[in-house]
């Protein structure tokens, strides 16, 4: 099974559960590194995540793995928060992070720039309007290529 289809298998998998519980699936990675593979499951909720809830989706996600095997082979099994620099990978990640710092990456320059780090002051499904320091700018939302929150020092 290809990368894509484990992702969306396991989503189907555990959407249902933590969706039930009040988490919220932020993303799913499957990636070797060096000669290990890993899965790894970022979850939030409203407030933060903490240590005993990511054990907890653990052992759920342990169990639907071992009775389903969308996996082959050996890998190591990683559930925790996204951390504080979260991706911002729907759609719906860029409305509620209106208001907040973002690093915004392109497919291709605009104007000469590829990376926005600044505000997100507003996101309309198509575009995404980002200040950095005094002056805007506005991405439309098929050229980024990455997003994330952003801690500014």
């Amino acid at each position: 099974m290809s990368t894509p289809a484990i992702n969306t298998a396991i989503e189907a998998m555990i959407s249902p559960f933590l969706n039930e519980h009040g988490f919220e699936l932020v993303d799913i990675e499957y990636i070797k590194e060096g000669s290990n593979w890993f899965l790894r499951i970022f979850v939030d909720k409203e407030g933060g995540i903490d240590i005993d809830e990511c054990v907890r989706i653990s052992e759920y996600v342990s169990e639907q793995l071992d009775a389903k095997e969308p996996i082959a082979g050996a890998y190591f099994l990683e559930v925790s928060s996204p951390g504080a620099e979260r991706p911002l990978k729907k759609p719906e990640d860029l409305q509620k992070s209106v208001g907040k710092n973002v690093f915004i990456t392109t497919y291709e320059p605009l104007n000469g720039i590829k990376e926005f780090e600044g505000e997100l002051t507003a996101f309309d499904g198509e575009e995404v309007i980002v200040r950095v320091g005094a002056k805007e700018y506005t991405v439309p939302y098929a050229k980024v290529a990455s997003a994330r929150l952003a801690i500014i020092f």
